[in-house]
């Protein structure tokens, strides 16, 4: 089961835009998931187009995140605010080759089957692709000189051998 499941039923696929917004329990399971120290806010705006079996999701979602400095350590509220465009088509039951080719436009597409989809746990899955792995905080030059890596010398390709090269021998 998914933190933050919105299943669509595509017999009941309207023009208006749905809005979606996780609650605390699922916003506390989402940082979990994730490896953030907080998700105080996550919600979605999205306007499906069915066309036949086949469905488009374009929206936004926005969310209010606490992570890790991945230098210091030290928490870091950081604003998303990304834009989502998905496919969802019906999952294919013919056996498949081992290695398959797929075309630039079949990249996005997320199968389901039956006659519904979970769009929230596609959202969320946009979520932790929005989320920056190497975000640093005011504190991470100071980690970095701490530990020695502070400018490209310290911390470029050949940091490695320049020490090596300044040990007594």
């Amino acid at each position: 089961m998914s933190e933050f499941t919105r299943m669509i039923d595509l017999r009941g696929i309207g023009s208006a835009p749905l809005r979606f917004e996780a609650s605390t329990e699922e916003c506390a399971a989402l940082a979990a998931r994730f490896a953030l120290v907080a998700v105080k806010s996550f919600s979605a705006e999205v306007t499906l187009v069915p066309e036949g079996t086949k469905v488009t999701a374009d929206g936004r979602i926005k969310a209010e995140i606490v992570q890790s400095c991945a230098v210091s350590g030290e928490d870091l509220a950081a604003s998303i605010d990304a834009p989502v465009h998905l496919h969802f088509v019906p999952a294919v039951r013919a056996s498949r080759p081992e290695e398959i080719e797929l075309e630039a436009e079949e990249l996005d597409e997320i199968e389901y089957t039956g006659t519904a989809f979970d769009l929230g746990e596609a959202l969320a899955q946009d979520l932790a692709l929005a989320i920056d792995p190497f975000a640093t905080g005011p504190a991470a030059e100071r980690a970095r000189q701490e530990a020695g890596l502070a400018g490209e010398t310290a911390s470029g390709p050949f940091a490695a051998l320049a020490a090596l090269r300044d040990k007594p021998a």
